[in-house]
This record gives C-alpha cells, sequence and structure tokens, in this order.
C-alpha cells in the first residue's frame, strides 16, 4: 500500500505542481486586487438625483412598451446618459428603455449614445469607442447576458478605466481600471483559468477545474501520509536527521510538505469544493419562492402614488433620490428608493389611513417592520416557520466582504431578519428589512459548502475579517509556505520528466 501511495503521489504531483504553484500566487495577488466589477455605490455614484419638477411620464405609460405589461418582472426609474428613463425586465428576462421625459421606447444603442453615457460616468475625460464584444475575459457572467453584445469604451482619465455599456438600454453595466485588469492576469484570470472558458456556462470549462481540483486534492493527501510515513518521530536516519533525504530539494520539499501538506489540502480541497461537484451543495428541498414572497409583479401591482409626489415625500424626509423601484411584497406594492451612497427608504402605504376611510396616503419608511417581514415570508416555503432572529452583528452565515473579493458587491445590511424553516433541509432565510429583499436562503447542505468552501478558502469568519491587515498577513505568510512548498515539487517534477525521457529515448 505504501509503494502505491508512492506512486500516486509521485506522478499526480508531477501533473499538479506547477499549477498548484501557479494557484498560490495569483491567490496572494486576488486577496489585494480584485475581479473586476460595478459595486452598487459606485453605479449610484454617478447618478443625478431625480427631480420632481417635470419628471417624469407615470410607470403605466413606461409599462405600455413591454410586450406583456402585466408579466413585467422589474421596473425601475433611474438615469442613463444623464437623462431620466425607464429600465423594464420582461417576463422573458428581455431588458429595454423608455425615456421617462416623453415616453419614447429607447432606440438601439450605438455607440455615439455609448460614448455620452462613458462621459458622463467618468466626468471631464475623453473617450474612445473600442467597439463590442459578446463576452471577453471580464464579462463571463450571466448577469449580463440580457445586455450582449457589450460596448466598450476606454477613458482618458487617471485610472484609464474601461467601461462596458448596455447595448439594450445605455447603461454602465461594469468599470474596469487598467491596472485592475493588469494584476488580474497575474490573479483571478490564472487562478481561476479563464484561458480556457469561452461562455458564462461552459461545461468543459467546468469539469475541466474539478478534475485538476481532484487530482490536487490526491496529490496533497497522499503527499501527508507519504511525509508523516518517512518522518522519524523517534531516532534518527543514518544522515542524523528526521527525514531520509540527502539532497537539499528533496530534504525541503519532505519538510514543507509536513509544515504546510495539511494547508495544501484544505486550500485545494476547498477550491474543489467552490465548483459545486455534481451538485453535491444544491438545495434537497425546495428553493425558496421568491415570486410568492413578493405576491406580485410590478407589472400587475403599484402603488397608487405619482412619480413627482413620491420624491416630494422623500424631499421632505431629507432623502435625495437617484433611483426609484416599484416592487412589491407579500401582495402589498411599494416604492424602494436609494440615494447616491446606496442608501433606501420605502415609500409604502399609510395602512392606518386606509382604514380610517381617508383614502390611500404615503408614508416613508426607514425599513419593514419584522412582522410584516415574517408575513411575507410564510409564503416562501410550503414549510412552517420555525423560528426568527434579528441579527444585529454579522455571524458565520451572514457577513459583508472587502471590496476586492468576489462577494464585495453583495449588499449586507444590518440588522437583518434570519427566518429558520421546518423544512427538510432546515432553510435559513435571511431578510433585508432596509430593501424587503431575499438575501440570502441555505439549507443544510448548502451551509456545509459554507464551511468546505468558503470558509476553508479565504478564512472569512467575521472574526478573521475584523482582523484586517493581520488576516491578510496570516494568508501571506502561508501561502508563500504553499508556493515554496509546489515550487520544491515543480523542481522534482521536472527532474522525474527528464528522467523519464531519457529512460524513453
Amino acid at each position: 500500500m505504501k509503494r502505491s501511495v508512492f506512486l500516486v503521489h509521485r506522478w499526480t504531483g508531477v501533473l499538479m505542481c506547477a499549477l498548484m504553484a501557479l494557484w498560490f500566487a495569483s491567490g496572494m495577488v486576488m486577496l489585494f486586487a480584485g475581479y473586476p466589477k460595478l459595486t452598487p455605490a459606485e453605479r449610484l455614484a454617478n447618478l443625478p438625483a431625480l427631480r420632481r419638477d417635470g419628471c417624469c411620464i407615470g410607470p403605466a405609460a413606461a409599462l405600455a412598451h413591454a410586450r406583456a405589461p402585466g408579466a413585467v418582472q422589474s421596473l425601475v426609474l433611474t438615469s442613463i446618459r444623464g437623462r431620466p428613463f425607464y429600465v423594464l425586465v420582461d417576463g422573458d428576462g428581455a431588458v429595454r428603455a423608455v425615456d421617462a421625459l416623453d415616453g419614447a421606447a429607447a432606440g438601439p444603442v450605438g455607440a455615439v449614445e455609448a460614448l455620452a453615457g462613458a462621459r458622463v460616468f467618468v466626468p471631464g475625460a475623453a473617450a474612445h469607442y473600442a467597439g463590442t464584444v459578446m463576452e471577453d475575459r471580464w464579462t463571463h457572467a450571466r448577469a449580463f447576458d440580457a445586455h450582449r453584445p457589450l460596448h466598450v469604451v476606454d477613458m482618458d482619465d487617471a485610472a484609464a478605466t474601461r467601461l462596458y455599456l448596455s447595448s439594450a438600454t445605455g447603461q454602465v453595466l461594469l468599470d474596469a481600471p487598467r491596472a485592475q485588469r493588469l494584476w488580474n492576469f497575474a490573479g483571478a484570470w490564472l487562478h481561476w483559468l479563464y484561458m480556457l472558458r469561452n461562455q458564462p456556462s461552459d461545461p468543459a470549462w467546468t469539469w475541466t477545474v474539478i478534475v485538476l481540483s481532484a487530482l490536487g486534492v490526491v496529490a496533497a493527501f497522499t503527499g501527508i501520509l507519504n511525509g508523516i510515513w518517512r518522518w522519524r518521530f523517534k531516532g534518527r536516519y543514518k544522515n542524523g536527521r528526521k527525514s531520509p533525504f540527502r539532497e537539499a530539494v528533496l530534504h525541503w520539499h519532505h519538510v514543507l510538505g509536513l509544515a504546510f501538506g495539511l494547508l495544501l489540502f484544505g486550500w485545494i480541497l476547498s477550491g474543489l469544493m467552490s465548483m459545486n461537484p455534481l451538485g453535491i451543495f444544491d438545495a434537497r428541498g425546495r428553493a425558496p419562492d421568491a415570486a410568492a414572497f413578493a405576491g406580485g409583479r410590478p407589472g400587475q401591482l403599484r402603488p397608487d402614488i405619482g412619480v413627482a409626489a413620491a420624491l416630494a415625500l422623500l424631499d421632505a424626509d431629507g432623502f435625495g433620490a437617484v433611483e426609484l423601484e416599484w416592487r412589491v411584497l407579500g401582495g402589498q406594492p411599494y416604492l424602494l428608493a436609494r440615494d447616491g451612497g446606496n442608501g433606501t427608504r420605502l415609500v409604502a402605504p399609510n395602512a392606518a389611513s386606509t382604514q380610517a376611510g381617508q383614502g390611500t396616503a404615503f408614508r416613508v419608511l426607514r425599513r419593514w417592520p419584522d412582522a410584516t417581514l415574517l408575513q411575507a415570508a410564510r409564503r416562501l416555503l410550503p414549510a412552517a416557520v420555525e423560528g426568527h432572529d434579528v441579527l444585529h452583528a454579522y455571524d458565520a452565515y451572514y457577513y459583508k466582504r472587502q471590496v476586492q473579493s468576489m462577494y464585495g458587491a453583495d449588499d449586507k445590511r444590518l440588522p437583518v431578519l434570519r427566518v429558520t424553516y421546518a423544512d427538510e433541509g432546515r432553510t435559513w432565510v435571511h431578510l433585508d428589512p432596509f430593501t424587503g429583499s431575499v438575501e440570502s436562503g441555505m439549507d443544510r447542505s448548502q451551509r456545509l459548502g459554507r464551511w468546505l468552501f468558503n470558509f476553508l478558502h479565504s478564512w472569512d469568519l467575521p472574526a478573521m475579517l475584523d482582523a484586517g491587515w493581520l488576516r491578510e498577513a496570516v494568508l501571506v505568510l502561508l501561502a508563500c509556505g504553499g508556493l515554496a512548498l509546489s515550487a520544491t515539487a515543480t523542481v522534482l517534477g521536472a527532474r522525474r520528466l527528464r528522467m523519464a525521457s531519457k529512460k524513453a529515448g
């Protein structure tokens, strides 16, 4: 058995040593240079405040341009090229824009419109149109599918920012400064083997990464066994050492393997788990039904308040809205307003005035009451609600990552309402009271995936994240150990291949 383990470790190590060294080196880059993304704060900071004077046509007029107004999934009043537009998502996922001033459907977005939108997003900088792409190394996300092809505009600002804009609406979807793009060639692009990925959903790339990661796990595990078996815990070898190897590279590979082998195994295993092989972390029962939670679509149910009146209420509350979104919660329509700093307010019917027979009056809320969220939460799953908690601090399952993380664009507000269900998977759902959104839902298998992937790979418990530079320093130090272990393996692997080549010749 030991001989078999030695041979498996030798040849899986030969196959994987250079790739594992690359993963450690690129992982250290990713710790500081995030994959290009447009965060909500970046997007909203570039939008002008919505003005109630002279704005805007009502949502019904905008919905008239939809293929099926009642099936519209999303309706947002925002700004494009500095001008107010409604952005609609049809029932089939298609995206369209409607001018909120004259009610005309937006025409095709060409180079002229893309350049105008880019100049508004990065004011004061010259813009150069670079053509269109269906997809490139920075735009694999499926969220871009409804907007393809994407217009590419390079800006002459200090950061040499490259912008990607929607051909359907003209909105800026992604900003990628030159330094970020260059660092990502040594970071995420290498780490995720994106040179092998050709489309948003690419089974060939997925299975290539799964197979390579699995080989890395085997190499690391057999290496740990090999290293322990060959280490003299009592006594020494004839060379006077605990390790039998006299040659420097072999000796240091053995020592580094004992010191960092378990770390290597954990990181490669968690990388494999990130691919969710064979769907092992998929929800085992029914997923939370967001449509049932809402209880209606914005195209069907809308608050009976005009845009100007809603903006007047928000202005009176001291809130400068740059975006309005028509939403429904538990069958009750409302408006979600956002400002340039991604702060939120809710414009909702005042139930007391309606019950008193005074007609529908509206008020501005900072958040939904827990009772309202809980009532809507009963629609999410057919199982009974087992309990709920209000989280005022981040914990192991609900937490916010740094902006450079792959999750850095996610809103994770506090407090948040956690609802637990008595279904087969004991599902937990987090509800954001400031927006009325389902922030996350996870059953037992998905919570296990959180530990086997996120924790093992990123060391992302809130206490660790709060440590800031200290966590980063520890991760870099350990990654350097893993890189040194992989480097010695690469030297040994090259030697083994040369020996095999000479024998074959």
